[in-house]
């Protein structure tokens, strides 16, 4: 009790992925928790639903290697042994006319470090190209604050609509235009100042990158990050109110920290996204005709803004689906018919017939709209660190390592 005492008593609003694992931190120094969440169940847009009897994430179903923070915490959750990686191989590309394509290979977030390389020609086209390496060649000025503006000032409007676009909204879930540079890639102001020119600081990030996937999942699903987190915050003696709403943050005691997007920015508008989720019999899927998925640059044919092919990316789910596919495919605008699309969709972007629908499932997310608190708010989550577990984790970590160095 002294120790709790001496660490602080905190309240922790909202028990989306940040809120827990800033309110876990808080607690392992000893200090005194609180965690108040308004619905029923914890994770927020990290969740778990059965589609066809298969136990599937219904939100996230991957993260981003990048800096060690997830693979640090999943280690300290005794998760580190179902760390995964996903097969191997390109994302594809559906283009706005023409057939999908492979990403370009040596690409940064769909920036290519080589405009007149040949897979990149083959999506933007050769006047694209070339118009790209001309304006790369100025001398480099002050960074742009987004990553759109960047793109669209050294390579050009063509080569970021059609393909950073998708892959950056792939990735964010959001336009570059809505991406800091150093949400991006933080060591990309660094690699422009160094080298002089986009192309060339792309090259100099793809170097120095570990060997290996970008991004990796884990076995069972992301959601299972979830409960683990609970758990040990309960060994840890936080207490854990569901169904709590907060309308009053002077009411309550301690040191408040909010997770809630809700009271984080009020009346800031949210973007929804659909996401349908297909359980699928297609002996034809079993070669992964568009490896692990596709991304879809925005005009193109259908509605459906990516897809995953799951079964195909992941090697635990294809054991769990028996010779079924699982397929996932995201929207900004709601369909009329969620699955009606989704199943047309896939059989445009793949190439083949799905003529038996197993199961489906429609889930849609509201993602928050990015803030600045107000001065003496403290506040973790997608309002503040963006939308990625890698961000949401890194973000809430030092928040809780900032509280408590006070």
């Amino acid at each position: 009790m002294a120790e709790s005492s001496a660490a602080g008593r905190f309240s922790v609003v909202g028990g989306g992925v940040a809120g827990l694992v800033v309110a876990r931190r808080l607690a392992r120094s000893g200090a005194a928790v609180t965690l108040f969440e308004a619905s029923d169940r914890l994770g927020g847009t990290v969740a778990r639903h059965d589609v066809g009897g298969i136990a599937l994430d219904a939100g996230a179903e991957s993260f981003a290697v990048r800096g060690g923070v997830v693979a640090g915490l999943l280690a300290e959750l005794g998760l580190a042994d179902d760390i995964v990686a996903p097969a191997p191989g390109p994302a594809w590309l559906q283009p706005v006319v023409g057939d999908a394509v492979p990403l370009p290979a040596t690409a940064l977030l769909g920036i290519p470090s080589d405009p007149l390389a040949d897979d990149v020609v083959r999506v933007i086209g050769r006047r694209a190209a070339e118009r790209a390496v001309e304006l790369d060649a100025r001398p480099l000025g002050a960074v742009p604050p987004t990553l759109g503006a960047l793109v669209r000032e050294r390579y050009g409007d063509d080569l970021l609509d059609l393909l950073v676009a998708p892959v950056v909204h792939g990735v964010h879930s959001q336009h570059p235009d809505e991406v800091p540079v150093t949400r991006a890639h933080p060591g990309l102001p660094d690699a422009l100042a160094s080298a002089g020119s986009l192309g060339g600081a792309v090259a100099q990030l793809r170097a120095a990158a570990p060997p290996g996937a970008a991004v990796a999942g884990i076995r069972g699903g992301i959601n299972r990050l979830v409960p683990a987190l609970a758990e040990d915050l309960a060994r840890l003696g936080a207490d854990i109110r569901l169904g709590t709403r907060v309308d009053d943050l002077a009411a309550l005691d301690g040191t408040v920290v909010v997770a809630a997007p809700s009271l984080a920015a009020p009346a800031a508008p949210g973007r929804r996204i659909d996401l349908v989720t297909l359980v699928v019999e297609q002996d034809e899927l079993d070669a992964a005709p568009r490896g692990t998925g596709l991304l879809v640059a925005a005009g193109a044919p259908v509605g459906a803004r990516a897809l995953t092919h799951a079964t195909a990316k992941w090697a635990w789910l294809r054991d769990a689906a028996a010779g079924r596919h699982v397929l996932r495919l995201s929207y900004d605008l709601t369909p009329a018919d969620p699955v009606a699309a989704a199943r047309a969709d896939a059989e445009m972007l793949l190439g083949v017939p799905l003529p038996v629908v197993v199961d489906a499932a429609h889930v849609s997310w509201v993602r928050p709209a990015a803030v600045s608190p107000p001065a003496g708010l403290t506040v973790v989550g997608e309002t503040v660190a963006g939308s990625g577990l890698a961000g949401l984790i890194a973000h809430a970590e030092r928040t809780a390592s900032q509280l408590l160095a006070r």
